[in-house]
């Protein structure tokens, strides 16, 4: 078994303050007190003059993406019933995002953080792991059985967690401190700066996090919001055609434990080539560059935007910044070598004027 190291002497301890009868540093304080607030902005390449069309730009969290709201809850939630103490090592299996958010996390907080990955993950999310400190382990090959890398990776994880004297696992996919960080975060703060005239929420699936999180508040809240669930083709979330996912942080290949049925009163699957034209046209009609699950979520609500009352208005769950994707989705090189030539796409001069008119 791979041997982990010891926690680092407790230097970057001694400016914080401590929380009320724990042995580690609070949680609301530093960079952890900027998670969440996320700005709510207005898009214009969409909507055809009928409609109202937002994002919430969940890249704008410190650790760049959505993820830092879970990733922070999951842990507070864990020191709260006591799994997580000085010398506890935290371990999760993550596409990139997720871990970064944990790292962040665990760096303020000085707990060792073990973060497993897969040939898919990028090479930024990777270098951003290592950076706050983490450990990366890369999974090279994936579960016989169902061709996934998910279980394979989970299966590492629980390993590591047993070879340690204090092993935590968030388990992201079950622990319903990610689902409540975005029914008391995300969905919550759009119902207050939209003033609960919200009609459509459009958001990437993975977890089911954010999904069940913006289907629950709007549940205890009575509101008639819609929710819309976009979905990688290939994951088994809500079925579908097998089709190999090489988009971090969008579908499963396992079923979520925080699913559940009629979270998303509509489904929409996206390829990977719709997530790069996403991207691509959110830059360009924007000026915004988003992660890869952020343009699945603009194409779907694209295709969809037609078959929106007039008058609607519906926000975008943007989840992640795009400068983590510009060796994939932003490199011209990487889209022609893996999708040929589809700059036409995204490169219609038309297309835009008509979106600025």
């Amino acid at each position: 078994m791979k041997p982990y190291f010891e926690l680092p002497p407790d230097v970057a301890f001694r400016t914080r303050s401590f929380a009320p009868g724990s042995d580690l540093p609070r949680t609301d304080e530093g960079v952890l007190s900027a998670v969440g607030h996320t700005p709510l902005v207005s898009l214009r390449g969409v909507g055809g003059g009928r409609l109202k069309v937002y994002a919430k730009l969940e890249g704008l969290n410190p650790g760049g993406s959505a993820k830092d709201r879970p990733a922070l809850n999951i842990i507070r939630a864990g020191i709260a019933a006591g799994h997580i103490r000085p010398g506890t090592v935290v371990v999760e299996s993550s596409s990139g995002n997720m871990g970064i958010g944990l790292a962040q996390a665990c760096s303020y907080l000085g707990l060792r953080f073990v973060c497993v990955v897969d040939p898919r993950t990028t090479g930024p999310h990777i270098a951003l792991l290592r950076a706050y400190g983490a450990e990366v382990e890369v999974v090279e090959h994936p579960d016989p059985e169902t061709g996934e890398y998910l279980p394979a990776r989970i299966r590492r994880v629980r390993e590591i967690v047993a070879s340690v004297e204090s092993g935590f696992w968030p388990d992201q996919f079950s622990n319903e401190a990610n689902s409540a960080s975005h029914r008391d975060g995300t969905m919550r703060e759009i119902a207050a700066e939209l003033e609960g005239e919200v009609d459509y929420v459009f958001c990437a699936t993975s977890t089911c996090g954010t999904l069940r999180g913006c289907a629950d508040y709007i549940r205890d809240e009575g509101m008639s919001t819609r929710v819309v669930a976009v979905d990688a083709l290939g994951s088994v979330i809500f079925g579908g055609p097998t089709a190999r996912r090489i988009i971090p942080g969008l579908g499963s290949g396992l079923m979520p434990g925080l699913l559940r049925p009629g979270l998303a009163d509509a489904q929409v699957h996206v390829t990977n080539l719709d997530c790069v034209v996403g991207c691509r046209k959110v830059a360009r009609r924007e000026a915004m560059l988003v992660g890869g699950s952020a343009g699945g979520v603009y194409n779907a609500f694209e295709r969809m935007q037609h078959e929106l009352p007039d008058g609607a208005l519906c926000v975008l769950v943007f989840s992640d910044r795009g400068e983590r994707y510009i060796d994939t989705v932003f490199s011209d090189e990487w889209v022609f070598h893996t999708f040929g030539d589809v700059s036409h796409l995204w490169e219609t001069d038309d297309e835009r004027v008509a979106a600025w008119t």
